[in-house]
């Protein structure tokens, strides 16, 4: 059985880069006889502190027993027919588990969905600023044997490194994410879903809600998840922390999903997950026009592309005063995540990029589970 180690900063179920670049497939992949092992950094316990100010200390403690790690895992590389990294195997400068990597023969994919070779640390980690170095991203392109790029930007960016590069979006359980069946009374719910390194894009849209609020008054309300120490008091909002346990009722309670972008390089590199979520609930979602969701949405169609305040607040209006047009921009939001972006639709590309890479044992079938059963039948 060949056997997967897939290398990233979080446990299984915590990050959404990994719940929706790899983690949702490891099912489909064991049905077709591999095994994934999955080696992340950082624990609960270290959830609270590193993304706190302060903590120098333990902060430290938690990069050199990263390393520790790591580099005991450079010996167990030959156990492996195949090493998965995604975004860096270490959270500092260093990229020598890549380097290890490449000197052991073992195939490595390299897998990322952010421009993260631009500057990009969080309020409370500024002082650390110096442990982090953007450019190695280009060095471990460079390093890998496939480049797994989350849409074209990101995608041509790792073509200037790298000569082997597929694009393979991020994508949604469409089967564990059902829209909900039927909507409470109340008023219209404007949504937004992120994260406390993300709740500076929401600021994008507040002049265009404050307006809306002001428009409509008690006929609306805003809900903002993902970051639980989040207030904008004029519009009523006290956010919500994000919880998988309660993510999808979380997002199921919305009635209108909004993902507003500033119009530059880090954000061309995003990958439409806010939106791909809300449109994969039956949710009509308005995103501002960069990058790749000028690709997922189809404006009037499937959902809104509004790029100025002005469009923000007509378009919102719109979904606001007309359930029925929130109802069909939903389901053909939901047909375009069901068609182009969900894990069903892209589940075997995965397999088939993998069994390029992986030497066969001798008897692997390495053909996939839906190969064998046409060839049964």
């Amino acid at each position: 059985m060949p056997r997967i180690l897939f290398i990233a900063s979080h446990r299984e179920g915590r990050s959404p880069t990994q719940r929706f670049r790899f983690e949702q497939y490891f099912g489909h992949l064991r049905r077709n006889g591999m095994e994934c092992v999955l080696s992340p950094l950082v624990s609960e316990a270290d959830d609270r502190i590193l993304y706190s100010p302060g903590n120098l200390r333990r902060k430290a403690l938690f990069v050199w027993r990263s390393i520790g790690k790591r580099r005991a895992e450079v010996a167990q590389l030959k156990d492996f027919d195949l090493v998965y990294v995604s975004r860096e195997a270490l959270m500092s400068r260093s990229t020598f588990f890549e380097r290890a990597c490449k000197a052991s023969g073992v195939p490595m994919v390299y897998d990322f969905d952010d421009s993260i070779w631009l500057p990009n640390v969080s309020d409370a980690n500024r002082r650390w600023n110096w442990v982090k170095d953007p450019d190695k991203t280009s060095r471990i392109i460079a390093l890998a044997d496939l480049v797994i790029a989350g849409n074209p930007y990101l995608a041509d960016y790792a073509r200037r490194f790298n000569g082997r590069v597929e694009i393979v979006p991020t994508t949604i359980d469409t089967d564990e994410y059902q829209p909900r069946r039927q909507r409470p009374e109340g008023p219209v719910v404007i949504g937004w879903s992120g994260s406390i390194t993300t709740i500076a894009h929401f600021q994008h849209a507040v002049p265009a809600l404050r307006r809306i609020k002001d428009k409509y008054g008690d006929r609306i309300t805003f809900r903002v998840v993902g970051d639980g120490a989040f207030r904008q008091p004029d519009l009523g909002i006290t956010g919500l922390p994000w919880r998988k346990d309660t993510e999808l009722d979380d997002l199921r309670a919305m009635d209108i999903g909004i993902m507003p972008l500033a119009d530059d390089d880090w954000a061309r590199g995003k990958c439409g997950l806010k939106g791909l979520q809300y449109m994969a609930l039956g949710i009509p979602a308005l995103m501002s026009p960069v990058g790749v969701n000028c690709e997922i949405i189809r404006h009037g169609v499937n959902g809104f592309l509004p790029r100025t305040e002005d469009e923000w607040v007509e378009q919102l209006s719109r979904l606001v005063e007309d359930a029925d047009l929130r109802r069909r921009m939903g389901e053909a939001g939901r047909e375009t995540v069901v068609q182009q972006y969900s894990t069903l639709a892209w589940q075997d590309r995965y397999l088939q990029l993998f069994n390029a890479l992986i030497k066969p044992h001798p008897g692997t079938d390495v053909r996939t589970e839906k190969d064998r059963t046409l060839a049964r039948s």
